[in-house]
């Protein structure tokens, strides 16, 4: 019998015997499988938020004046700098993916949250310790006037090391514990669903808003101390937050909601990927047709089986039957289930919106280089009162806060009766109202610019053009976050499966440091252009010399071609179909029965 014609005769008719079970079935089975409840609720999110926040404010203490750490005291050219810093922001967040999949796949969320908290506070008490012993010589320099001795090769060295720790520390920390913050809101309960969707809703708007209350601190306090010639201390007191914030956790270790670890996901995806090849030249097959468990359990550990979707047909080969997958034991490598393969799509689907979301952080990430560098040659006294370059990312945080009232209260009342959808715009769509707004921004940055080069005086080397001018962008940037960062955010960790979630909340850091390298790459790639032929390029030493307004208007016009790309995208995408444990699923295969009994259904 030819394997085509064979799989168009398996269709196994046996929905009275493929129940998932009563409500008690499904949540017994949660509790056995998928999670272990102490209490969890918003009692125990709320120490998590407040945990987030410290971590934050000790990691922006390290990173918001970088940029000046390396030009002032380390010695680096404002190009190179601007580099390093993008550099060093892409392999924070690119942690993201590693912290993700230990979480997922061996140690669970709670233990990856504390691990990484522990590296981020060794990499914060490393970096205080080096600047005190090795770098900070004199003692004040590196303010605005005093500049400081050379650095020797050593202290160089334990430098980068210690805060390469804190990028690792802090990547590896983030998505995971917004998804375990997530995870107090999980439950099997009908009822209770739509609750918990609005409290998983309102947890990652409150933690986009805790993790922006964190920096603040670091955007104002911590920032003036450094900028004075204090950078010794503004990182102590980064410990000391980091310190804090990890005892905080700790303290909650008896209440949270532990989810467990579902395994390796790799394996699996290549699974569907091979086993999908191998059967390329089999016929499409009905739904009803493909393999699929019996039972309320998937064949995944930990993880909520997957309705059967119509995109990327072409797995679907992989869930196919043939005489050869009957006749012997389960391949893995040849046969899988619909879940497994609804997996494997879930990632693929979700790929091309995550894309079109890394020119959205080239953006983003101007603000802890370009724009402080910028800055940084505007006149910063206002009154008596000097304002330090890099505190006016504060605008950008008091921009997020108040944006993320404005959206909660205002916006969503709004769009839900104007949309008929109680979130009032989906996620979807906030993603894309964030690169509409970021692009403005990158236009206001390049205008004002503009501005700054008109009122140089040719012996100066600021403007006397006043850094007040930089804060329409900066609000812009901090009002697209809350489209874009907190749309990211739920998109992600909702249209995960159970197997992958932290993977899906580190999409959104992953989109940032890919951001972060790709802005190094266009520095490098405009510098290397327009410097040709002796000039001083766009983006010299002097920024007097150059013109940074077209490398910002160079960014505005990416992300208009890419805002044509993610909506296009968008429009395409569909979601992810969970089965809870009350629908009446159909035509399963049960995985522990024998080949003979198989061959009787068939």
């Amino acid at each position: 019998m030819e394997s085509g014609h064979f799989v168009n005769e398996v269709v196994l008719k046996n929905k009275g015997n493929a129940s998932f079970g009563d409500d008690d079935e499904s949540e017994n089975y949660e509790k056995k499988n998928l999670t272990t409840r102490s209490s969890g609720g918003w009692k125990y999110a709320y120490l998590l938020l407040v945990n987030q926040g410290l971590a934050t404010l000790a990691f922006f203490g390290v990173g918001v004046n970088l940029v000046l750490f390396l030009t002032r005291v380390i010695g680096q050219e404002t190009a190179d700098a601007a580099n390093t810093v993008s550099k060093w922001t892409g392999t924070v967040y690119l942690c993201s993916l590693l912290g993700a999949f230990l979480s997922d796949s061996y140690w669970g969320r709670y233990l990856t949250c504390a691990i990484f908290q522990l590296i981020l506070l060794l990499g914060i008490g490393l970096l205080s310790l080096s600047s005190w012993l090795f770098l900070i010589k004199p003692r004040g320099c590196g303010d605005r006037d005093t500049k400081c001795e050379p650095t020797s090769t050593f202290g160089i060295v334990i430098f980068y090391a210690a805060i390469y720790l804190v990028a690792f520390g802090y990547g590896g920390h983030q998505p995971t514990l917004a998804t375990f913050g997530a995870d107090q809101f999980d439950t099997s309960k009908e009822k209770e669903k739509e609750n918990v969707k609005n409290n998983k809703a309102s947890y990652f708007c409150c933690f986009y808003f805790s993790l922006n209350l964190g920096s603040l601190f670091s955007n104002t306090i911590l920032v003036y101390f450094e900028d004075i010639g204090k950078w010794s201390l503004g990182f102590t007191l980064s410990f000391l937050s980091a310190l804090i914030a990890l005892v905080s956790y700790l303290c909650g270790s008896s209440g949270y909601v532990y989810v467990k670890p579902c395994g390796n996901p790799i394996p699996r995806v290549a699974q569907v990927f091979v086993a999908a090849a191998k059967k390329w030249d089999l016929e499409k097959v009905r739904e009803e047709e493909l393999y699929e468990v019996q039972g309320p359990q998937s064949a995944i550990k930990g993880s909520r089986k997957i309705f059967h979707s119509n995109e990327i047909s072409f797995l679907d080969k992989a869930a196919t039957l043939t005489e050869e997958d009957l006749r012997g034991p389960k391949n893995p490598w040849r046969i899988c289930t619909v879940t497994q393969v609804e997996e494997a799509k879930c990632v693929l689907k979700m790929l091309p919106i995550w894309l079109c979301t890394i020119i959205y952080s080239v953006v983003f990430t101007q603000m802890a280089s370009l724009f402080v560098e910028q800055g940084d040659v505007m006149r910063t006294q206002v009154g008596s009162f000097h304002i330090p370059a890099a505190s006016m990312s504060a605008f950008d945080i008091f921009s997020v806060l108040i944006c993320t009232g404005i959206y909660r209260r205002v916006l969503i009342p709004i769009a839900g009766r104007l949309s008929g959808n109680p979130k009032g715009l989906t996620e979807l769509q906030r993603m894309g109202v964030g690169l509409v707004i970021g692009m403005f921004a990158m236009l206001v940055a390049g205008i004002t610019e503009i501005e700054r080069l008109r009122h140089v005086t040719p012996s100066e080397k600021k403007s006397s053009k006043s850094i007040l001018w930089q804060i329409p962008q900066y609000v812009l940037v901090g009002a697209s976050e809350v489209f874009m960062y907190v749309g990211q955010l739920e998109f992600f960790n909702e249209q995960s499966p159970d197997g992958i979630k932290s993977f899906g909340s580190s999409l959104c850091m992953a989109s940032i440091s890919l951001g972060n390298y790709v802005s190094s790459l266009l520095v490098n790639m405009v510098m290397g252009i327009t410097t040709k032929g002796e000039k001083n390029g766009w983006i010299p030493n002097n920024l007097n010399d150059g013109h940074m307004d077209r490398f910002y208007f160079l960014i505005a016009i990416l992300t208009a071609f890419d805002l044509v790309i993610y909506v296009f995208c968008a429009k395409w995408y569909k979601g992810i179909n969970l089965d809870n444990g009350n629908s009446d699923n159909h035509h399963l295969v049960e995985e522990s029965e024998d080949q003979n009994r198989v061959f009787e259904r068939v």
